[in-house]
């Protein structure tokens, strides 16, 4: 468990933490297009959702906890669902709106990235709909890099979003055990063949 700059701990979700993790969540549902889900969630719609979560391995669940108040969670989930996409996973990250601005998103995304990294996994990719300035600067202060836009993808508060997608090697070896940033390789995406 690792404190944060407000004295949170950061630790693995556990089933008495989906109410409060759903209440979280909801908020952004229906003030913000930080979400593309337009409907709020009760507690019961997301059991499954949360039941796919696991202490280690891909897909995992923290939640900030300060004196049991939680103040904010965040995830990774499948990328794509294709089996050549099982290096990777996608992340977000949510937190109280009375929270925000404490280091609470750093704190938790921190202590996922690292466990993912533990893991093997080798690259992590976020969504963030623009604007939104906060979500930009936390995952760029963690590493992420924005890699390309899909533009008006989304429609929520009867408007178009564009979604700019992050992304964060955790890995530096490719699976044959060489640098993908080779030199060696440049280009080879672009060779045609005769």
């Amino acid at each position: 468990m690792q404190p944060n700059d407000d004295a949170s701990t950061i630790r693995v979700a556990v089933p008495g933490d989906l109410s409060r993790i759903v209440d979280i969540y909801n908020y952004y549902v229906t003030h913000s297009h930080a979400t593309f889900d337009v409907t709020p969630f009760t507690v019961g719609e997301r059991v499954p959702w949360f039941a796919g979560f696991s202490e280690t391995g891909p897909y995992r669940l923290l939640v900030a906890d300060r004196d049991n108040q939680l103040h904010g969670w965040c995830c990774s989930l499948p990328f794509q669902d294709k089996p050549a996409y099982d290096i990777s996973v996608e992340t977000t990250v949510y937190v109280d709106p009375d929270a925000v601005g404490r280091g609470i998103g750093r704190a938790l995304y921190t202590k996922l990235l690292e466990g993912l990294a533990a893991a093997g996994l080798h690259g992590a990719y976020a969504g963030i709909a623009l604007p939104n300035d906060a979500s930009v600067a936390l995952h760029e202060h963690c590493g992420f890099r924005m890699i390309g836009k899909y533009e008006e993808v989304g429609r929520k508060f009867d408007r178009y979003w564009t979604v700019a997608w992050y992304g964060k090697r955790l890995q530096q070896d490719d699976v044959n055990g060489t640098n993908s940033n080779d030199d060696n390789h440049a280009g080879e995406e672009n060779q045609e063949i005769a």
